[in-house]
């Protein structure tokens, strides 16, 4: 595998488990359960979902939109992002879900962030009660840009692309985890290596940002991770859904993520779809897990027709070449 084929892999490992999610997003495990089982293949957002109804199979959701408005920024910005151009792309890319009749938009805390924005508050102060996953769900770019060692580089890059909106310890220790997951994945670690710096990162990560009384994310994530070790897939999922809980959380959502890697090490597309048959904000959890695996074990390693159907139904994505740019930052030691 080249680093390429490893950059390339992680956008379409997140772009991969957010489509499979998008049906099942929003939705309790036994509605899953009944409904599609352990999900095999993309499908199309039913009647009963009151988020995705109507959307095509295949079709992403802002998890895959908003991490590739990032990977552009820090394109344009070489290896910077703009906080407040940051911020007005986020606004209109919801005008644009709006107005395209998507109820699909954006989570809590960067609602509440941009709103701030918009009022004339200043890009420091935005994020300070920003305690969900967005950051986490969007920061694979950065770890494609940002090489994990050294580490404080990386998490410094982190708190830097996601402060605007998300701008407290328990997020920032959370997008630290994943890009430092998949940074190591992009530079040639296997899964396991890059799971373990990505605890480091998480420890890391939770002395950025404004103090927010949460649970652990580093300690959750190692917690998670050792909790379905030995188990079979449908005990470890209830485990997952019932314990570590799949919610909006990061301390829930990120330690979620990391513990569906290690029910498949191997198998990048059956993590994606085992993360998608969750419940819960099982979209976010998904494309998070994808996003690492695709960086450990490349973009081959999806099925040709799965990556096919994803850019028939998603044509104005461009993955690749952004993950070309991407990985040129890093190379250039931008990242």
């Amino acid at each position: 595998m080249t680093a390429l084929d490893r950059a390339y892999g992680a956008l379409l490992g997140l772009a991969i488990g957010d489509a499979l999610g998008m049906p099942t997003q929003y939705t309790p495990r036994s509605f899953i359960s009944e409904r599609f089982g352990l999900l095999v293949g993309f499908e199309p957002g039913p009647v009963e979902n009151p988020i995705s109804s109507g959307m095509p199979a295949g079709r992403v959701t802002d998890d895959t939109d908003q991490a590739v408005i990032l990977g552009e920024m820090l394109v344009a910005g070489q290896g910077y992002v703009d906080p407040n151009a940051f911020a007005r792309a986020l606004l209109a890319w919801e005008q644009r879900m709006i107005a395209s009749g998507s109820h699909d938009l954006l989570g809590p805390s960067t609602r509440k962030a941009l709103a701030l924005v918009a009022e004339g508050a200043s890009t420091e102060t935005t994020g300070r009660s920003g305690s969900t996953n967005g950051a986490a769900m969007r920061v694979a770019p950065v770890g494609i840009a940002f090489a994990a060692k050294p580490l404080d580089a990386l998490v410094d890059a982190v708190f830097q692309s996601a402060h605007v909106t998300h701008n407290t310890t328990v997020a920032i220790a959370g997008a630290s985890a994943v890009a430092a997951a998949v940074s190591a994945g992009v530079g040639g670690a296997r899964l396991e290596e890059a799971l373990q710096i990505s605890l480091e990162a998480a420890a890391l990560g939770a002395t950025r940002g404004c103090y927010f009384a949460g649970a652990d994310v580093a300690a959750r994530c190692r917690w998670a991770m050792d909790l379905v070790e030995g188990k079979g897939e449908e005990e470890a999922l209830d485990l997952i859904y019932t314990l570590v809980g799949t919610g909006v959380a990061t301390n829930e959502a990120v330690p979620a993520a990391l513990a569906v890697c290690r029910l498949a090490p191997e198998e990048p597309w059956r993590v994606c779809a085992l993360a998608a048959s969750l419940g819960g904000d099982c979209d976010t959890v998904a494309a998070i897990a994808g996003a690492i695996m695709g960086a450990c074990h490349g973009a081959g390693a999806f099925p040709e027709k799965a990556v096919s159907s994803l850019e028939a139904t998603n044509p104005e994505l461009r993955l690749k070449p952004l993950a070309a740019a991407l990985l040129a930052l890093r190379a250039k030691g931008r990242g």
